[in-house]
């Protein structure tokens, strides 16, 4: 019930996650992601502890093959886990366990990983890559385009209804954690439409958090 991408920025070193699910919140639980380090992504039946074991292993210098093989090692019920990584390198890697849901499947290629299960057509993950792939721009922005790819490649079988998309850079915190979390719409258009907010700010609010003097106004009633 979740399709999702994870990549880096081979421009900048910029890594994000996005991900789109039925069930609510998705975000919450899948999106991982570490500034120099890496990204994962951990869906079907939810171990949020891949996650961020995944970005230990690769904080301690294991290349995505390296850490997703420790994960099936020693995860447990890695039969049930799909887990998607990518790493300071750009080498990818998934695992996707004998009981991961209904019609699932995965894609990968330099810099970008995608996967997903509960889907209505197992071309999805590769649209999703070749979306990522085809697109230009911000990171973000190429999020965004293969998430909209997977949508015109059918997405989930059912009804999706949260999205959320993550991104890290320089800095030891993530500089854009946009989440839908329920909507009876599309929530990646939804998702799309707070990046656009989002986006043209996105420096600002590091600035701001670095060095206050040299940050721009905030833009609001009363800030003179």
């Amino acid at each position: 019930m979740t399709f999702s991408i994870v990549a880096r920025c081979a421009g900048t070193g910029m890594f994000g996650v996005a991900v789109a699910s039925s069930s609510p919140a998705v975000a919450a639980r899948c999106t991982y992601a570490r500034a120099g380090v890496g990204a994962v992504a951990s869906q079907n039946v939810t171990d949020p502890t891949l996650g961020t074991r995944g970005l230990d292993l690769m904080a301690l210098g294991a290349s995505a093959p390296e850490a997703v093989a420790a994960l099936k090692a020693t995860g447990a019920h890695i039969g049930y886990r799909q887990v998607l990584v990518v790493d300071a390198a750009g080498r990818t890697a998934i695992h996707s366990g004998t009981n991961v849901l209904g019609t699932w499947a995965e894609a990968q290629a330099r810099n970008v990983a995608s996967g997903g299960n509960l889907l209505a057509d197992e071309g999805v993950p590769q649209a999703i890559v070749d979306g990522f792939l085809g697109a230009t721009g911000h990171l973000g922005d190429r999020l965004i385009a293969a998430m909209r790819a997977a949508v015109v490649a059918g997405g989930e079988e059912g009804p999706v209804h949260s999205a959320g998309m993550k991104l890290v850079d320089k800095v030891p915190w993530p500089v854009a954690d946009l989440r839908v979390d329920w909507t009876e719409d599309c929530p990646i258009e939804a998702l799309a439409g707070l990046w656009d907010i989002y986006k043209p700010q996105l420096d600002a609010y590091v600035t701001r958090a670095l060095d206050p003097t040299a940050a721009p106004s905030y833009g609001v009633p009363g800030d003179d």
